[in-house]
């Protein structure tokens, strides 16, 4: 998925956050951002831009949303690279502003969201097949959306995007004993949802 950022700079989207041997870390890319580098703006991008797209999708459900999220995720470390102190991982701080951004644009276009359609259809399947795994991904997008706030990032952490539980408390900012329990009620609740409309 192509992502512009300012200025016309096309990035393609599809890094996994990780790095290559020999390539800058994340702290010298930041520093070098602070001085006006826009290279080294572009690396990070071209680093961590798959995964921050996906993130930002699945907290929005919208992809359009989702890339502005992103872009306004990426222009804060452009404009205030300093606000990352290096305390944590570059990527857990920006997990932290990515989520932030993506409730507030959540929050103030909550009339107008639109659902994100995460199925790919498999185009072997007969039309049955398709609508039951729409209707199925539905539900359970239904479901997710309705979690409150906190819960819902846990288990977009976790689940879809693979962060380990020592790091997913360390983006929420709690100990793995309240992410934890964070999960249990979420799946609990997802549970109850997804039973009840089938029943």
């Amino acid at each position: 998925m192509p992502f512009v950022l300012w200025r016309g700079f096309p990035v393609t989207m599809s890094g996994s956050g990780g790095r290559e041997h020999g390539e800058p870390t994340d702290e010298a890319l930041v520093a070098a951002i602070s001085r006006g580098e826009q290279r080294a703006l572009e690396a990070l991008v071209r680093r961590h831009g798959g995964w921050a797209a996906r993130f930002a999708e699945r907290l929005t459900g919208n992809a359009a949303l989702a890339e502005e999220v992103v872009q306004a995720a990426f222009l804060k470390v452009w404009q205030k690279s300093e606000a990352w102190e290096g305390r944590s991982r570059f990527s857990t701080w920006f997990y932290r502003v990515l989520h932030n951004l993506a409730i507030d644009q959540v929050r103030a276009r909550r009339s107008d969201h639109e659902e994100l359609d995460e199925s790919l259809a498999d185009h072997r399947d007969g039309p049955e097949q398709v609508a039951a795994r729409d209707q199925r991904d539905a539900r359970v997008r239904a479901a997710l959306a309705a979690l409150p706030e906190r819960q819902r990032l846990a288990m977009v952490l976790s689940h879809y995007e693979g962060c380990s539980q020592a790091e997913a408390a360390a983006i929420l900012g709690i100990a793995e004993g309240a992410l934890e329990s964070l999960l249990s009620r979420a799946r609990a609740t997802l549970r109850s949802a997804l039973s009840d409309e089938r029943g």
